[in-house]
């Protein structure tokens, strides 16, 4: 279903409520585009953050100091847009959503660590690729707020260690690091149990994270996807609607958990 219009977004809007309104058991799985009006870049888009700069590889970053020093700049470069970014009214509507007893679990692609500052609970939230909101040794796995890291390798140049030694990485997935078992689990039984199945702002092109969705899927549940653009999971639609999430889903919620 193609938005643009006001009519069109009105009449998408009320078809996503008509989906969600018989579901007790939501699974939501958000990606980019749904902090994108937080002023949050996305990484694989036309403008995307790795148009510009590569990704520092995991095994690189352990090998090289090189590497370390790449990884931090390219971080302490983009420090103050991820902590002076603000919730969207999609993850407000989202947290709001779980306070309804609606949702089921909240799965993220993004380490913006916007949904918890939105008000969703660590309870219901899976941040599949880390977050942004915490620097973490290597070594004796303390965490700590990255303020001092990078206000440090501003000083310095040098890649921030903790006080044991160990190396100091932000807490997210960098590509070739594992993504943590236990959040993998949570995802996988939560699309066994859910009712239903809401994508947002995501391409879903992203494995594991884009897998998530499919069991449910699979099992007939039905699947709802608002994106911008095209997805690899379009074929699977129950509901495919092409716009921004913003325009659609928080009126959506509001309808949903009012009536």
């Amino acid at each position: 279903m193609d938005g643009g219009s006001k009519s069109a977004r009105t009449t998408a809007t009320e078809t996503l409520v008509s989906f969600l309104r018989p579901a007790r058991r939501i699974l939501v799985l958000t990606g980019a585009g749904i902090s994108t009006a937080s002023g949050i870049p996305d990484f694989r888009g036309p403008q995307g953050i790795w148009k510009k700069r590569q990704p520092v590889l995991f095994d690189d970053f352990l090998a090289s100091e090189e590497k370390r020093t790449e990884y931090w700049d390219y971080k302490s470069e983009g420090y103050e847009l991820y902590q002076h970014a603000q919730p969207t009214q999609t993850h407000r509507a989202l947290a709001e959503l779980e306070r309804s007893g609606r949702l089921l679990l909240l799965v993220t692609q993004n380490i913006d660590g916007l949904h918890f500052a939105a008000g969703s609970s660590e309870d219901k939230l899976v941040e599949i690729h880390g977050t942004a909101r915490w620097v973490e040794c290597l070594s004796c796995d303390r965490r700590q707020h990255p303020e001092a890291p990078v206000l440090q390798f501003r000083r310095t140049g040098k890649a921030p260690r903790c006080e044991c030694g160990g190396l100091l990485k932000f807490a997210t997935i960098s590509f070739g690091q594992a993504i943590p078992p236990a959040a993998i689990a949570r995802a996988a039984s939560a699309s066994r149990s859910a009712d239903l199945v809401l994508a947002l702002g995501s391409t879903l092109s992203v494995y594991p994270a884009a897998a998530i969705p499919l069991e449910a899927a699979e099992r007939g549940a039905p699947y709802l996807i608002v994106n911008r653009g095209p997805t690899d999971h379009d074929g699977y639609a129950t509901l495919k609607i092409d716009e921004d999430v913003e325009a659609i889903v928080p009126s959506a919620i509001r309808q949903l958990v009012s009536g």
